[in-house]
C-alpha cells in the first residue's frame, strides 16, 4: 500500500499558501494537514500533531522562517524541514540549513519538481535548487593561496563590497542585485564588523589593498 506523505505548509502569502494547498491535497499521494500564515501559529500547533514534511517560507511576518524551524525541530524530531522561499543568498541558505532544513527549494521552481522534491525529501534525500546546490558545492572548494584577510567575507559581501568600490551607492547595489536597501546596509554592517573598519573609505581600502 502506497504511503500517504503528510505535509503542513507556513506561508504568509494567501495566494501562494493557497496554491501550494491545491498541488499537494491534489497530488496522488500527499495530504496537505494544515497551513500557517504565520511562524508562531505553526509554532504553536504543529508540535501537537507533527507532519512528515514542512514547507518553510522564509520572509514571514513577526519570527521568520529560519527561527521558526529552529523552534520546531526540537519539538518535532521526524519531521523533515523545506524552505521553499525566493531567497538564495549565501547566508541565508546556510543559515537555513544549520537550523535544521532538510531541503532548499526556490519558490519559482516547477510545481512537479516540488512535489519530486518532497517525495525525496521524505526518503531520506536532501533535495536543493540547482542554483542552491551550486552555491554549497562552491562553499567546499578551497584556496590553495595564502590566507586573506578578505576570507572572511562571504561571497555576497565580497559582490556588496566590489560595487562599492567601484562608487555605487547603497540604493544602486540594492537594484542591481535585486535586495532591500535594508538588507544591503545588513551586509554592510557585517563587513565593517568582520574586517574591523568603521567606514565605507576603510572597508573599501581594505578591499583593494591599500591598508
Amino acid at each position: 500500500m502506497k504511503t500517504t506523505i503528510t505535509v503542513s505548509i507556513v506561508e504568509d502569502k494567501e495566494p501562494i499558501r493557497q496554491s501550494l494547498a491545491i498541488l499537494v491535497g491534489g497530488a496522488d499521494g500527499f495530504t496537505c494537514q494544515s497551513t500557517y500564515e504565520t511562524a508562531e501559529a505553526a509554532l504553536a500547533d504543529l508540535p501537537g500533531h507533527c507532519v512528515d514534511v514542512v514547507l518553510m517560507d522564509i520572509d514571514l511576518p513577526g519570527m521568520n522562517g529560519i527561527e521558526c524551524v529552529r523552534h520546531l525541530k526540537p519539538l518535532c524530531p521526524d519531521t523533515q524541514f523545506m524552505m521553499c522561499t525566493m531567497y538564495d543568498e549565501d547566508e541565508t541558505v546556510f543559515e537555513a540549513l544549520k537550523a535544521g532544513a532538510n531541503a532548499y527549494i526556490l519558490k519559482r521552481s516547477p510545481p512537479h519538481k516540488l512535489l519530486e522534491a518532497i517525495t525525496e525529501l521524505h526518503e531520506g534525500g536532501s533535495p536543493m535548487s540547482s542554483t542552491i546546490a551550486r552555491k554549497i558545492a562552491l562553499s567546499f572548494h578551497t584556496d590553495t593561496s595564502a590566507p586573506s584577510e578578505l576570507d572572511v567575507l562571504t561571497p555576497r559581501e565580497r559582490e556588496i563590497l566590489e560595487k562599492l568600490s567601484k562608487g555605487h551607492s547603497h540604493k544602486e547595489v540594492a537594484t542591481e542585485l535585486f535586495v532591500s536597501p535594508t538588507t544591503v546596509r545588513k551586509h554592510i554592517f557585517n563587513i565593517y564588523e568582520k574586517l574591523q573598519v568603521h567606514s565605507k573609505v576603510e572597508a573599501v581600502n581594505k578591499y583593494l589593498g591599500r591598508s
